[in-house]
């Protein structure tokens, strides 16, 4: 089968070989005829027939026998190799896709492990939050006592809710480090229950990146980025109560 991109290409590139004046740019043409038995087919074709012609007309020249069966030669050569080739494209495709697949399955596999190595460690800082004998380092209900101690300890600053009109409660905060980075522990109470809010500059592609519900060992956890910032919530409440804690530091970050 003649290819379509060659199909134009063809005539004027046999009547300048009839001609021993071969254009410069037949070479591309030549290059694929050495790949494409259908067109190398065309031109022989051609180049046969042109001759036919001239040979009737003139009876001066007569291609021999041995130039064609050389030319049928090297087509089924190629016409092999073609084959060849074609055999082994779906096999190499789907080797391809096998490592492909692979090196996909092992990071997600290690990105899953990073994750949970933060979860675990959020868990651990809030259960020894919570059994220390001084768990805060300011100590104060008063939202408006416990956001300015963290200026000049933190590159960044937050908003507090308003607790007045919620069954949730201030205990303070302290400067904590997660993945080598300053970030803020608060700590609050709701029926007996504490919960620990840390705090942290957004890490791009981070172990907590996206949205992130977790029940782990009696614990909730849950983590969310707003205005650059990774909030992360632990504790062995109830998912409905840690959910009402979020959306009051949502709306907070919003005003």
């Amino acid at each position: 089968m003649i290819c379509n991109e060659w199909r134009d290409k063809i005539d004027a590139y046999v009547d300048a070989a009839q001609n021993s004046a071969r254009a410069a740019e037949a070479a591309g043409l030549e290059e694929h005829l050495r790949s494409c038995p259908g067109c190398a087919a065309a031109v022989l074709s051609r180049m046969q027939a042109k001759g036919a012609i001239r040979a009737a007309a003139a009876m001066r020249y007569k291609a021999p026998a041995e130039f064609r069966l050389r030319v049928e030669k090297s087509i089924r050569a190629k016409s092999k190799t073609s084959a060849m080739m074609r055999a082994w494209v779906p096999s190499l495709a789907a080797a391809a896709f096998l490592i492909l697949a692979a090196m996909i399955s092992v990071q997600m596999s290690m990105r899953h492990e990073v994750r949970a190595q933060m979860v675990a460690q959020l868990v651990d800082l809030h259960v020894a939050t919570i059994a220390s004998a001084n768990p805060v380092d300011v100590v104060s209900t008063d939202r408006h006592t416990v956001k300015p101690w963290f200026q000049g300890k933190l590159p960044f600053t937050f908003n507090l809710p308003e607790l007045g009109n919620s069954p949730y409660k201030l205990l303070g905060g302290k400067v904590v480090y997660l993945n080598n980075r300053p970030g803020a522990q608060l700590l609050f109470e709701l029926r007996k229950h504490e919960l620990s809010v840390f705090i942290a500059q957004e890490n791009e592609g981070g172990p907590l990146s996206g949205t992130l519900e977790v029940r782990k060992n009696g614990f909730s956890l849950e983590s969310w980025s707003q205005d650059r910032l990774r909030y992360a919530i632990v504790s062995d409440a109830g998912a409905s109560d840690v959910q009402g804690l979020a959306d009051l530091l949502k709306n907070a970050a919003r005003q």
